[in-house]
């Protein structure tokens, strides 16, 4: 006669304990991901918005610069206003930038290029006050007196040509002054117009892109201090 089974035996190993310590910092990690992905998000949708989800075929006037290029530091990128004073770029952020390049004596087609700029900035309308113009003077000689008026609004900053030309890009074949250059609030380069640009068609760029980021750019947010206007006057 065959024996009973003999009952199964189940042994119960408990598990290792987690560290207190190892468990906060997975939590602290946790949180600092979800922030950053948070606070990232906007910008990286306006960004897919405009450049990614889009109608087949439709194509930007500006050439977008990949990879963007940040703001120098002040060490690569030194920047004085009209008084000589050093200027941090960093201050710069905030706004969208749109400049232009020349010396101080700006000939005649300088002078069509910051008019041009004014008035881009003009029909942006309600969202002018979101674009800074900014006027980058790369020769050492002092802005033309009778240019001041004109840039009471703008940012005039004067910077050494080669520090310059390390950020800043032409497209082949063309000087650094045959640009519109344009900077997001987040201070990075990241479009450049042709030489000679169309205004409307580079107001339709900047249209698109203040649109596309409306929910995460606000004019006026940045508590920096700003940089000081050509001949000490109050920014606007």
């Amino acid at each position: 006669m065959s024996s009973p089974p003999e009952p199964l035996n189940l042994s119960v190993h408990s598990l290792p304990a987690l560290d207190p310590d190892q468990k906060r910092t997975g939590i602290g990690r946790f949180k600092m991901l979800l922030i950053w992905a948070v606070c990232a998000a906007p910008v990286v949708a306006s960004y897919l918005t405009y450049y990614v989800i889009r109608p087949q075929g439709h194509n930007s006037y500006g050439e977008l610069i990949e990879p963007q290029r940040p703001l120098p530091p002040r060490t690569q990128l030194q920047l004085t206003d009209a008084g000589g004073a050093a200027v941090d770029p960093a201050s710069l952020r905030g706004q969208w930038l749109l400049i232009v390049v020349a010396g101080g004596d700006c000939d005649e087609a300088c002078e069509r290029q910051l008019y041009a700029q004014r008035q881009l900035r003009e029909m942006m309308g309600r969202d002018k006050d979101r674009l800074d113009r900014v006027w980058l003077v790369d020769d050492g000689k002092p802005v033309r007196a009778a240019l001041l008026p004109a840039m009471k609004q703008a940012t005039v900053l004067h910077v050494p040509r080669q520090q310059l030309a390390a950020w800043l890009k032409p497209a082949p074949g063309q000087p650094l002054e045959s640009h519109f250059y344009l900077v997001d609030p987040m201070g990075n380069w990241m479009m450049r117009f042709p030489a000679h640009a169309d205004p409307s068609k580079v107001k339709t760029d900047l249209g698109k892109l203040l649109r596309a980021s409306a929910s995460w750019d606000q004019e006026g947010r940045d508590p920096a201090p700003r940089p000081r206007p050509a001949g000490g006057l109050t920014q606007q």
